[in-house]
């Protein structure tokens, strides 16, 4: 089990520097640093990620034993941990590969996870923002609409509450990819992603590419059917095409 060490802060840089500065210093695993505000948090792809008024800003601290190759692992099971952390307070909670939560179609909860080698292993910070109350106006410029958990929640979500659960969450799922494997966590990633069998267009940073959204590869590489071949994506923003249910 992870022994978490919460850390509050009123304002940073961000969560996931700080976490890593902590690491290089010999922070243990299960570092979870919350934030307030940050000043200069970003997103997947050096995108900015803006903290808005009573939104959760946490990163916590790994330090797995896992080859290189499958540290990507732990942001799709990160995913799941909030799939299964956020649906206690909103049902039809989905995730959109490879890092996004949504409700209703419209984005609650973004990911950024972050290694470093320390003297001894990998630190490896999964950064996690999740928007409880909305503010008075939205950024429009996002690629994907945002809601919040409150906007669908039948009760009040306090921010409090979902940092407990998603902590317990992550425990359960980091407990069972080591006792269990991968195949467990995948199986609960499929089930959740909200594009499968659905088709989209995958931005890949320098073109789109439109197919039907078959799955995950072991390594967390989207699979795409295109003009009848199994295409693997690395990375890219996914677009449905289908209208969500």
């Amino acid at each position: 089990m992870l022994d978490f060490n919460i850390q509050h802060f009123e304002s940073l840089d961000s969560t996931n520097k700080e976490a890593l500065r902590q690491a290089q210093q010999g922070a243990k695993e299960g570092l979870t640093i919350v934030a307030e505000q940050q000043t200069c948090g970003k997103g997947r792809l050096g995108r900015t990620w803006q903290t808005i008024n009573h939104a959760l800003a946490m990163s916590v601290l790994l330090r797995p034993s896992l080859p290189a190759s499958e540290i990507p692992r732990l942001s799709l099971l990160t995913a799941v941990s909030l799939h299964d952390a956020l649906s206690l307070f909103v049902p039809k909670v989905g995730i959109k590969w490879p890092n996004d939560l949504l409700i209703a179609g419209k984005k609650v909860c973004g990911i950024l996870t972050e290694t470093q080698q320390t003297n001894d292993d990998m630190a490896v910070v999964i950064g996690i923002g999740v928007n409880i109350q909305p503010p008075q106006i939205w950024d429009t410029n996002m690629r994907t609409p945002p809601t919040s958990l409150n906007e669908h929640c039948k009760r009040k979500v306090h921010k409090n509450d979902v940092l407990q659960a998603v902590l317990q969450a992550l425990d359960i799922r980091y407990s069972q990819l080591q006792n269990q494997g991968f195949p467990s966590i995948l199986q609960a990633w499929e089930k959740a992603h909200i594009a499968n069998g659905k088709t989209v267009s995958v931005h890949d940073g320098n073109t789109y590419i439109q197919g039907i959204a078959l799955g995950l590869a072991s390594d967390g590489a989207l699979r795409l059917l295109v003009n009848g071949e199994d295409k693997r994506i690395i990375a890219g923003d996914v677009i449905l095409m289908d209208k969500p249910v």
